[in-house]
């Protein structure tokens, strides 16, 4: 029999009188006079029966199966939707009522309007992101959470973000939702039958995922099918969910690695230092006799980690008192450890690997020169290593690695049955999770993680492995043996160095990601970025890092290097140097300031506010024919700097710029011998000129923001009248003067929107890089950074100087 209460579904799923009809087993007949008022006694009158009685019911359900059919219809068309749209809920078997009674027990989990919709026929022919499938506002949603398995899903994610706790002036009930399906990628190398690509459910919301902060943190609202339902679609297990467990399955990680290693060959190794060992001064924790030993001479592998400190760790630090102890077999005590750095050793440990190195533990904490010595060695240690483990889990070395021992971490995979598909809120991509950590806000890490080739993220969720081919997770099936594949998890953070094969291009992007990052001693920013000048250095052969490197600056390619901005969020503020230090760093280093750095075109140029975008910077003839810096021992010795010329425009220029012939000697340059020139003090030899200035669209520019600290300042000619010749970006407090001094530093391409150009011909090269420097004693500082058309530099009379530059 069917139960009451399905009954009372099925009139109103199906019109008309459902009464006077029972489900009894086949070959037998409820039907009126034949059934019920006639005795047969016969063989042959009862099989007549029966063949009567199953006709009868087929009818019937046929019948059912058309009004059913005609009454969806008529609900999507009033819903504005086609007869073929998804909407519309057909089912893929012959109707069997044991099967249709399941169904509609699935539908009462649902609200009205997520029951019209077929999520099977979703699912598997999918919906263009141009025509999604209304879903009601975000509050509606909300409220029928509690009785909604789907809509539950969608307020699981809304949940996550804190958007309701965080930002209660938001009015959920103006944000119109709807869904509609992308495509999961695929794991192997097609051509794949359209049906077989797996789909996601994309939930929309009137822009909001995309434009609000706590969507955008946590990422695109997708809601997955659970790999148990794959088969009735026909497709494997690809990049359908996982249920995650309590603790990491270290059998899975092991799996992650070996696929790695085994099948992407050089591609996901640190192809330049194949050769290499780790130097023996280096130190490692040896996690089976659990001791601090000096790198081992022959070929080995071992682990790095990275973590956060977050405060003094005094009490477990290595130091000269207990490095001898620490030395020997079982010297190192795990008891006195704190909980990241205890996990790692002992997940190490279960991954089979012997060594890991531990910065707290590995680098005598209070020998000045053996951080010296270590911290130099970053490249190698991180650069080096079979992988690292990350811990972004927590905010300090005290808290556990999430997963790794049981009660460390809580699964947050919602899983749902809507109409018989198990269907999940995915969490966040590594590069979202990530994200929201500590870590990630750290200038240490970024290099940690940067010169690794192989991570393993443990976060708050679940644990992540990405290497320069593929990026694994614990909830989503997707571990392969190719090297590329169109997953949609194969979108890597793109931290790998060198990012580019353009030395100054890697450079710019490693100085632009560490300095957005916090430091709790500011004058760490160049420790905390020499692995990566040093790998640039082996990469590129650069030579000797000393020499290629200073003050975080790039000197082989210091006519680029020497471009960088402010971020105009940042207050124009010289970082705090470590005590003791008996020389300030100089103006025309990045490292000098604190805060962000950021290269940008000339494009900036045109703009009427300084904005944070990072673009290429373009030099197409250095105009300084000889550097020199002041070493630190107070000598004067030459820099290695890279020329470009590029002299297709000299033809059109009249009268053309030229540089200085002057020949510099070196031990003529100091400006007296009574007060000796500072370390980082650069010497060339350039034209100098001065030009008055005036803020673009005024005092009161409409377009700037108060938390602006720069802006864009026209220069002007000095003309009877006066003409706008070009641009220059000049902090905002205190004011700049009425009229300021440049220098030339190179030339690059010349475009529109830099100059009047009803007054002053453009032509290819026309635009000079210049800085604005202030001058007291001789010496020069750097104030800001701007471009000039040439015609108005030479119209100005410029005068030829030696620059000595603080």
């Amino acid at each position: 029999m069917i139960p009451s209460s399905s009954k009372a579904q099925l009139s109103q799923q199906f019109p008309g009188n459902t009464e006077g009809f029972t489900l009894l087993p086949s070959g037998t007949s409820t039907s009126g006079t034949i059934a019920t008022h006639r005795l047969v006694s016969t063989h042959t009158s009862l099989a007549l029966a029966g063949i009567i009685g199953g006709i009868s019911l087929g009818i019937l359900a046929v019948w059912l199966l058309v009004v059913r059919t005609r009454k969806l219809k008529g609900n999507a068309a009033s819903a504005g939707t086609s007869e073929s749209s998804p909407l519309l809920v057909q089912y893929q078997a012959p109707l069997n009522l044991q099967t249709y009674t399941a169904k509609l027990e699935n539908d009462i989990l649902l609200c009205s309007t997520c029951a019209k919709l077929d999520f099977y026929r979703i699912l598997l022919y999918g919906i263009h992101e141009l025509e999604p499938i209304p879903l009601g506002s975000l509050s509606s949603i909300f409220e029928k959470s509690y009785q909604c398995s789907f809509c539950r899903l969608i307020s699981v994610y809304v949940r996550r973000t804190r958007i309701m706790e965080d930002f209660p002036h938001i009015d959920l009930s103006e944000i119109e939702c709807g869904v509609h399906t992308t495509l999961c990628g695929a794991l192997r190398r097609g051509p794949h039958p359209p049906l077989r690509y797996g789909r996601r459910l994309y939930i929309t919301g009137n822009g909001l995922w995309q434009t609000h902060p706590a969507f955008r943190a946590v990422g695109p609202l997708l809601i997955h099918l659970m790999q148990e339902d794959a088969s009735k679609f026909g497709r494997p297990v690809d990049l359908h969910g996982r249920r995650v467990k309590n603790t990491v399955d270290v059998g899975l990680v092991k799996k992650w690695i070996k696929l790695c290693e085994e099948n992407h060959g050089d591609k996901c190794r640190n192809v330049w230092r194949m050769d290499r060992n780790l130097p023996e001064f280096v130190r490692v924790v040896d996690v089976v006799s659990m001791a601090v030993i000096s790198a081992p001479s022959h070929r080995f592998r071992h682990v790095a980690l990275s973590y956060v400190w977050g405060g003094n760790g005094a009490e477990y630090w290595t130091t000269k008192d207990n490095i001898a102890k620490r030395s020997i077999p079982g010297g190192l005590n795990a008891a006195n450890l704190p909980d990241t750095i205890t996990d790692s050793i002992s997940f190490v440990r279960q991954l089979g690997e012997r060594y890991i190195w531990i910065d707290a533990l590995c680098i005598i904490q209070d020998d000045l020169q053996d951080k010296i010595s270590q911290l130099h060695a970053m490249d190698s240690v991180y650069g080096l290593s079979y992988f690292t483990l990350i811990a972004a889990g927590g905010k300090t070395a005290r808290d556990p690695l999430p997963g790794c021992r049981p009660r460390t971490r809580t699964p947050q995979i919602h899983i749902e049955v809507v109409q018989g598909l198990h269907l999940f809120v995915t969490p966040p991509t590594h590069e979202k999770a990530l994200g929201m950590s500590t870590w990630i806000t750290r200038c240490w890490t970024y290099q940690e993680s940067a010169l690794s080739c192989r991570r393993i993220y443990f976060t708050e969720q679940e644990v992540y492995f990405e290497c320069r081919c593929q990026v694994f997770c614990e909830n989503i099936v997707a571990e392969s043996k190719a090297d590329f594949c169109s997953s949609f998890l194969r979108h890597s953070r793109e931290e790998y160095f060198p990012f580019s094969t353009d030395s100054f291009w890697s450079y710019k992007y490693a100085v632009e990601r560490c300095t957005r990052r916090n430091l709790t001693v500011e004058s760490d920013i160049v420790d905390a970025l020499t692995g990566v000048t040093n790998s640039l250095v082996v990469a590129f052969g650069l030579g000797d890092p000393a020499r290629a490197f200073q003050y975080g600056m790039m000197l082989t390619e210091l006519h680029q290097a020497l471009l960088w901005q402010h971020d105009p969020l940042t207050p124009r503020t010289r970082r705090s140097l470590a005590e003791g230090s008996n020389s300030s760093w100089p103006s025309w280093a990045w490292a000098t300031w604190c805060g962000a750095v950021i290269y940008m075109s000339r494009s900036v140029y045109r703009q009427t506010r300084v904005t944070g975008y990072s673009s290429e910077v373009s030099v197409d003839e250095t105009l300084v024919d000889a550097w020199y810096i002041v070493d630190h021992g107070g000598g004067i010795v030459p820099l290695n700097v890279q020329k470009v010329s590029r002299v297709y425009w000299i033809e059109e220029e009249q009268p053309p710029y030229s540089s200085p012939g002057r020949t510099l000697d070196p031990t003529a340059m100091p400006l007296d011998t009574h007060r000796p020139l500072k370390p980082g003090t650069l010497i060339f030899c350039t034209t100098s000129s001065h030009f008055a200035i005036t803020r673009r669209g005024g005092e009161s520019n409409e377009e700037s923001s108060p938390a602006d600290h720069y802006g864009l300042f026209n220069i002007l000619s000095a003309t009877s009248s006066p003409t706008w010749v070009g641009t220059v970006i000049l902090p905002l407090n205190p004011a700049p003067p009425s009229s300021i001094e440049f220098i030339v530093l190179s030339r690059c391409d010349g475009a529109h929107g830099f100059y009047d150009e009803e007054s002053i011909k453009p032509y290819r090269g026309c635009l000079l890089h210049v800085m604005a420097v202030s001058e007291n004693e001789g010496l020069m500082e750097r104030v800001g950074l701007g471009i000039i058309h040439i015609v108005a530099w030479v119209a100005s009379t410029p005068e030829e100087k030696v620059v000595f530059l603080r």
